[in-house]
């Protein structure tokens, strides 16, 4: 079976994004997206959008708004998908199938999150409903508090690891300066992330603020094809392999300091591919907080189990590095609005393998990796794709 292509793509800049509505938001990313692909609305089978919501938005039924946002769309089929953070892979997934099964020749994927309409207390509440709230639906610091306590148990088996994250964010900062789309474009620089301070204090066990993702709005889109489109204004870019894999919900089920359905993702994945990290230019993995990252590092085999720290403090996630990870700034400074997450980084991806990164570009790259959790390593989707 032929592998399906992105041939198009858009995305709003990530940010606290007050003056725009949800349905500007909406025409923002699918129009630019449709227009990539040298496609209009009418061409377009399918819709699937990306949306967590779970509060966020008094509005709901999303996969509606399609068509009050762009009218050409009224009778087009739309439907919603929700997978936690990995929303946005979810809604992908979606349509690959649809375009697998035949159904469909050309979809539009929309990832879209307001997320800055509440106080921070009712936000953090609100994702920690992507957590087993029988047991982890009290942790103080909401998300951050659970990933506080998988950082605390990973230093207290392992040793402090405060440089290896502040490194973490330190260089998805540097990179993210380079990223027009991200929410802080800022170099914090090493120091800074190393030593809490008045504005960078603790925020939950040893994590500080700055080994946080940012509370983000934004939308992003992708056009897919089930083939390469003649009139398309961007290079094509194709599916290798995909790959979900789930694992247990409950933390106390598993050992957290391990990220085994993301390793065996990965292990799947590459195998599918036909391909090994040796092959990859680069990685967009989801750094939700640094601790994250780090464990996603052991997960894909870059280190073993505890020696994660390494990888970053011998510099071979850097840009100049080995295996560049996160060249776009990762969660950490594009932004984390949870349902375009997934969809953010195939188009960072996308343009990677398209030549058109600009100042984020990675020379050479003709092969990527594209990683997107739901939850605590969750659900665990994982994208092999290759340059045409």
């Amino acid at each position: 079976m032929n592998q399906p292509y992105i041939v198009g793509w858009g995305h709003t800049p990530f940010g606290k994004l007050d003056n725009i509505d949800f349905v500007q938001l909406i025409r923002d990313a699918a129009l630019p997206a449709i227009e990539s692909a040298g496609l209009t609305p009418s061409d377009i089978d399918g819709i699937f959008v990306g949306h967590f919501n779970a509060g966020f938005v008094q509005q709901d039924f999303t996969a509606s708004l399609m068509g009050v946002a762009i009218p050409e769309f009224r009778h087009t089929p739309a439907v919603r998908m929700e997978n936690a953070c990995a929303t946005g892979s979810a809604a992908i997934w979606s349509a690959l199938d649809a375009l697998a099964a035949g159904r469909f020749k050309r979809v539009l994927v929309l990832g879209i999150e307001k997320m800055n309409t509440l106080p921070n207390k009712e936000i953090g509440e609100i994702l920690l409903k992507a957590s087993f709230v029988q047991e982890e639906g009290h942790t103080e610091g909401g998300f951050a508090g659970v990933f506080g306590q998988i950082a605390s148990g990973y230093f207290e088996r392992f040793g402090d690891q405060s440089d290896a994250l502040a490194a973490i964010s330190a260089k998805n900062h540097s990179n993210g300066v380079h990223n027009p789309y991200a929410h802080m474009r800022r170099d914090l620089g090493f120091d800074f992330c190393r030593n809490p301070s008045d504005k960078n204090p603790f925020v939950a066990g040893p994590l500080k603020r700055s080994d946080c993702s940012l509370v983000s709005d934004g939308a992003a889109a992708l056009v897919l094809s089930s083939e390469p489109l003649p009139g398309a204004k961007v290079p094509a870019v194709r599916w290798r392999s995909r790959t979900h894999v789930n694992e247990f919900l409950p933390l106390s089920r598993r050992d957290p300091t391990r990220f085994e359905g993301a390793a065996l993702a990965w292990q799947k994945g590459l195998a599918n591919a036909q391909r090994t990290l040796d092959d990859l230019q680069f990685v967009e993995t989801h750094d939700c907080f640094t601790i994250a990252e780090m464990l996603e590092y052991e997960a894909m085999g870059l280190a073993p189990h505890g020696q994660g720290a390494r990888v970053i403090l011998d510099g071979v996630t850097c840009k100049d590095g080995k295996l560049p990870v996160n060249p776009s700034g990762g969660l950490k400074s594009r932004g984390h609005p949870i349902g375009a997450t997934g969809v953010s980084q195939h188009v960072m991806a996308a343009m990677q393998l398209s030549g058109q990164a600009g100042d984020m570009q990675i020379k050479g790259a003709h092969t990527g990796a594209v990683f997107n959790m739901g939850g605590a390593a969750v659900a665990n989707y994982l994208s092999v794709l290759e340059a045409t």
